[in-house]
This record gives C-alpha cells, sequence and structure tokens, in this order.
C-alpha cells in the first residue's frame, strides 16, 4: 500500500506540471530522450518497451526508428502526459501510449526497453527496474538513463532553499538526491546494472545544459519534479520563492544537465 501511495503521489505532481514538462521538453527532455534512443539504437520491425515516457522524449524518437513495421508501447503514470504524448505523436499510429504503472507492466518480448530519467521515481528503484530487466526477450537490450551525480544541483538547492525560506523551514535536500549520489557515476551505475541481471553493461556520459535564464530556470521547477517543492504555497508566496530562486542563479553558470545512460543485454 505504502508504493500505492507514494505512485499516486508521483502520478499527481506530474499530472500538475504536464503542461510546463512539456514546454520545458525543448530545452531539456527532448535532448535527454534524443541521447538514450542514441545508446538503445531501435531497429526498423523492432518492439520497443518507453517506461516512463513523459510527453514522448525517448518514445517518439525510438517511433520513428522502428517504423511502421515496429511497435512502441510508451507507458506513464500520469493521465495529462500521456494525453499529451499522444497530441505529439499523431501521424506515429506505430506508437501506442498507456496510462499506466509500469513497474506491473504485463507485456513481454520487447527488443528494447529504455526508461529515461524515470527509474528514481519507482518506489523500489532494484525492483522496478528488474522488472522493467524482465519485460525485454533473451538477448534484447535494456536503457536506462539516470542523473549524473553533479546534474542539477545548483538549481535542486536553490529551489529548495527558497521554498524552505518561505515556509520557514530548514532546507531539505531534494528526494533524488541520495539515489543520484549513489549511482551518479559510471562505475556505480554499471556495478548496479550488472546486479539486474544485465550483460555486456556499458555507461555512458551524456553532457548537457541549460542556460541561466529567467525563463529556462524557471521552467526547471515548474516542468519536473522540482514542482513539489511548491505544494500548498499560494500565488504570492509562489512568486517570493520564484524571486529568491532565480536571484541566486540568473546570469550565471549554465545548470548542469548531464546524465549517465546505461546500457546492457538480457541474457540469451
Amino acid at each position: 500500500m505504502a508504493g500505492e501511495r507514494e505512485a499516486d503521489v508521483t502520478a499527481a505532481a506530474f499530472d500538475r506540471a504536464a503542461v510546463d514538462f512539456s514546454r520545458l521538453s525543448p530545452l531539456l527532455w527532448d535532448p535527454v530522450g534524443a541521447a538514450t534512443v542514441a545508446v538503445s539504437a531501435p531497429a526498423a520491425g523492432e518492439r520497443v518497451l518507453d517506461a516512463c515516457c513523459g510527453d514522448g522524449a525517448s518514445a517518439i524518437p525510438a517511433a520513428r526508428r522502428v517504423g511502421g513495421t515496429g511497435a512502441v508501447d510508451a507507458v506513464d503514470l500520469s493521465g495529462p502526459m500521456v494525453g499529451l504524448l499522444r497530441e505529439r505523436a499523431a501521424g506515429l499510429p506505430q506508437l501506442t501510449a498507456h496510462q499506466a504503472d509500469v513497474t506491473s507492466w504485463p507485456g513481454t518480448g520487447y527488443d528494447v526497453v529504455q526508461c529515461v530519467l524515470g527509474a528514481f521515481f519507482f518506489p523500489d528503484m532494484a525492483a522496478g527496474t528488474d522488472h522493467l530487466v524482465g519485460r525485454v526477450r533473451p538477448g534484447g537490450r535494456v536503457a536506462v538513463t539516470i542523473w549524473h551525480r553533479d546534474a542539477m544541483v545548483a538549481a535542486g538547492r536553490a529551489i529548495a532553499g527558497a521554498a524552505a525560506a518561505e515556509r520557514g523551514e530548514r532546507a531539505q535536500v531534494p528526494r533524488a538526491s541520495s539515489a543520484v549520489q549513489q549511482l551518479g557515476d559510471p562505475d556505480a551505475f554499471g556495478a548496479w546494472l550488472t546486479a539486474r541481471g544485465l550483460e555486456q553493461v556499458a555507461v555512458s556520459v551524456a553532457a548537457h545544459a541549460v542556460e541561466a535564464t529567467e525563463e529556462a530556470l524557471w521552467l526547471l521547477v515548474l516542468g519536473s519534479g522540482f514542482r513539489g517543492l511548491l505544494t500548498e504555497l499560494d500565488d504570492a508566496a509562489v512568486d517570493r520563492v520564484r524571486g529568491r530562486y532565480l536571484e541566486q542563479l540568473v546570469g550565471g553558470p549554465a545548470i548542469d544537465a548531464t546524465t549517465l545512460v546505461g546500457f546492457g543485454q538480457r541474457p540469451d
């Protein structure tokens, strides 16, 4: 039951963020998704499971690669996200978007399973990823993308501090940080994927950055999991948080958005 409640909270946060998430896509999600698909390399006619698909950053390029003879199942907990994906995927009948919990997805026999920046939100990251590995056929490929240890740190600290100051509380490190610290370098992530039963594991570093402009920096909050830090604040309070947050970052160094793309094969 605890896992179900956590999944509901995650879905609700992304439901609220869906439109801004999509606005952020060209700056962040789409480049990260493209970097993953370059590694997972779906081929014409293959079947792909895209887990935690959002509005399609990796599902859409995968669908284009598999073509009309292939198929992509794109799965996300958030109904609004799935709706946005269906709009973006018009003209790609090989892509089917599903609102569902991918950690209990029943389909099997996929040639490729990919999950971009979603595994940290599983109630049990290892068990959820193990389930995804079980969806791919023997000899099939799995690609899982996570944040690099140094990614998004400046933005996360700034928005957490600004929100905490508004509430008169001590700043809390955003939720995913402990997992990022444990797995956010290539060696640690590669070992973790090997423990998931994958072979020929390789981890590549996909460098990316977001310019420190007002619009981009605020979209990083509104269009991501950071939005949860604004929960229950009224409009005036959100404006004050925005001001404190932007004051720390605007005009400074670009925000590091580097990811790790882990790749492996399921044993034959």
